[in-house]
């Protein structure tokens, strides 16, 4: 791109040299300034305007033709054009720093909303991902915030119904409220109330909960300190799964089918916990359906238990990095939801480095 005005000055300027006087090169002259003004500096275009209007001249000076009419009209035309490329250089350039200060303010956003957990809390690892569906968008509907807490390690990952600024809010509302609650509430059920409540509450405020996105699916775990166990609460959300340190995978279906948070006007009953064993060298897999309802080119689900099973990986971070991966190459890059991942593992003592096979999809 760089070499193209100057290809399109040099390229009318020999035209001009192998063509009878009656035919003209001013085409490629004016669109020099043109192609430069979107790709280079104001300077580069500038120069690119003055080598083509030069270029005229010169063209006409050779063919001896520089007192007729045509030539002056060439000349202004060159000009013009010229101008109008400074004038479309400026706003280019305007709207790309707007757009870098846009970009800048939606990275700013993201890391005060959703911010990325540290590697290791309360002695465990701590992995997490989010891919907007949207191309070049920063944050979406779907949540997750891992918390130490004096009740032991305690996370959540959700998924707002809706997209666009009202599901990012809600995911605001959401991970607010969470975090407050982590720390205040003994119970993992009582957590999920404390949410509920903010959904409610905020929906309120909004003129209806329908204006405020609806509802939210979402799981909340809890990891005891000093115990090989996992507490879950699952409110309509896609199941998480743990990964063994042999390759085995267990869906952790919960006992009790429940109503996501938002939705307590159509039931309400007691949230209910199930605990199952979470040992060294494990890995909890937490996922929105942004990963289950991945499809490729045929329509075909993606199905990470069957992707995961039998594989092994060094941590959290290399699961993670090839779930997206894997899911990138299933949907040929077409991913029509956003996608967020958090994998919490539990190191095994004088546990080996392990080797990462997990295949890509053929």
């Amino acid at each position: 791109m760089r070499a193209v005005p100057a290809l399109m000055i040099i390229g009318g300027v020999l035209y001009d040299q192998l063509t009878p006087p009656r035919f003209t090169a001013v085409p490629l002259f004016a669109a020099a300034p043109l192609v430069a003004a979107p790709f280079f500096t104001y300077r580069a275009t500038l120069l690119a305007g003055i080598f083509a209007v030069f270029a005229v001249l010169l063209s006409h000076v050779g063919n001896r033709t520089i007192v007729e009419g045509p030539a002056l009209t060439e000349v202004l035309t060159v000009v013009t054009v010229s101008a109008l490329a400074l004038l479309v250089n400026r706003v280019v350039r305007r709207s790309g720093e707007r757009l870098a200060s846009a970009r800048e303010i939606a990275e700013t956003a993201q890391r005060a909303v959703l911010p990325v957990p540290a590697e290791r809390i309360g002695g465990l690892q701590v992995a997490a991902r989010y891919e907007a569906a949207q191309e070049d968008a920063f944050i979406g509907g779907d949540l997750f915030a891992v918390q130490e807490t004096p009740y032991g390690v305690r996370l959540v990952v959700g998924d707002v119904r809706g997209k666009g600024l009202g599901a990012v809010e809600a995911v605001a509302v959401v991970i607010g409220a969470f975090r407050e609650a982590a720390e205040q509430e003994s119970s993992l059920e009582g957590v999920a109330q404390r949410l509920e409540r903010a959904l409610t509450r905020e929906g309120s405020r909004r003129d209806g909960l329908d204006a405020f996105e609806g509802f939210t699916t979402a799981v909340l775990a809890e990891i005891p300190r000093g115990r090989g166990v996992v507490r879950i609460v699952d409110r309509g959300h896609p199941e998480p799964l743990l990964l063994h340190a042999d390759g085995r995978i267990v869906r952790l279906v919960p006992v009790e089918p429940a109503l996501p948070l938002g939705m307590a006007e159509l039931g309400a009953w007691p949230d209910r916990s199930y605990e199952v064993a979470f040992p060294s060298g494990a890995t909890l897999l937490f996922y929105t359906d942004g990963l289950s309802e991945a499809r490729d080119p045929q329509g075909v689900f993606y199905d990470p238990v069957a992707r995961l099973r039998g594989r092994i990986f060094p941590g959290p971070d290399a699961i993670l990095d090839a779930l997206t991966d894997d899911v990138r190459l299933h949907t040929a890059g077409g991913a029509r939801d956003d996608l967020a991942l958090l994998a919490v593992a539990r190191p095994a003592v004088g546990q080996p480095p392990r080797r990462r096979t997990m295949p890509v999809v053929p």
